[in-house]
């Protein structure tokens, strides 16, 4: 269950909103009273989460986004702000997974769309909610880095890579607006009950036991806990916390 943070007359935009830690932060936002643009690859997806939301009494609208096409960005980012009027809040969410691989023997093109979704994405996401933010004056972004982008993992080259530099991303920019009224910070969840983690499993159970196993707090997290954090970030009670790496995992980086 989320934490209560008014978000009443503000708009926010999430992307990979169908499913996960973004559909989680999406109906977050809009029961703290946000207007909600959801943005997914899988248009569907949204459509129909955005309509639950709608039929709940919230304002919300659909995008079909791929994140690594920076027109696909551009374009959303406009519609929600040509819907809503501003934009407040952003939670750039969209990611994906390779398959798990040593270094020597992983696929290039797999490498590189990785880069594209995870890295490249959150570059395109950003630049255009900043254009908008930096016009108002106002506005917050978090960026979905991961454990994986504070500690190394065995396999997980590419995306272990792109979730670092999301969090180098996200200082850069922190530096450059945080004078402007723009905060920019990152949330990096541990293992968490979505899609993405339950395809990993099915993948290579035995190596997300041995996970499991190190988790102090003995369990996955829950979406909306990713969720709530994310709102935290973006509210006025986070208005000094500029350019962190939140980390939100059961305690696995601790050990």
């Amino acid at each position: 269950m989320t934490m209560r943070i008014s978000f009443d007359n503000q708009v926010a935009f999430v992307t990979g909103a169908g499913s996960g830690l973004g559909l989680a932060t999406a109906r977050a936002f809009a029961e703290a009273g946000a207007a909600v643009a959801l943005a997914d690859l899988d248009l569907d997806a949204v459509q129909e989460e955005a309509e639950k939301l709608k039929a709940a009494g919230h304002q919300a609208i659909a995008l079909r986004c791929d994140v690594a096409v920076e027109s696909d960005v551009a374009d959303a980012v406009e519609q929600t702000v040509n819907t809503f009027g501003r934009l407040d809040a952003a939670f750039n969410n969209a990611g994906i997974q390779a398959p798990v691989s040593e270094t020597a023997d992983a696929d290039g093109e797999e490498f590189d769309r990785v880069i594209a979704v995870n890295l490249r994405g959150v570059w395109n996401c950003m630049k255009y909610e900043l254009r908008h933010m930096r016009e108002q004056g106002s506005g917050a972004i978090v960026n979905c880095s991961s454990t994986g982008g504070v500690v190394g993992t065995a396999g997980l080259g590419a995306y272990n890579a792109s979730k670092h530099a999301v969090i180098g991303l996200t200082r850069s920019a922190a530096l450059e607006y945080a004078s402007r009224g723009i905060r920019v910070n990152a949330v990096c969840p541990g293992v968490t009950e979505t899609p993405m983690v339950a395809r990993a499993v099915a993948e290579v159970p035995e190596h997300m036991e041995a996970i499991i196993k190190e988790i102090p707090a003995e369990r996955y997290g829950q979406p909306e806990e990713i969720a709530s954090a994310v709102l935290w970030l973006c509210s006025p009670g986070a208005g000094f916390t500029v350019g962190q790496a939140l980390v939100v995992d059961g305690g696995f980086t601790v050990r």
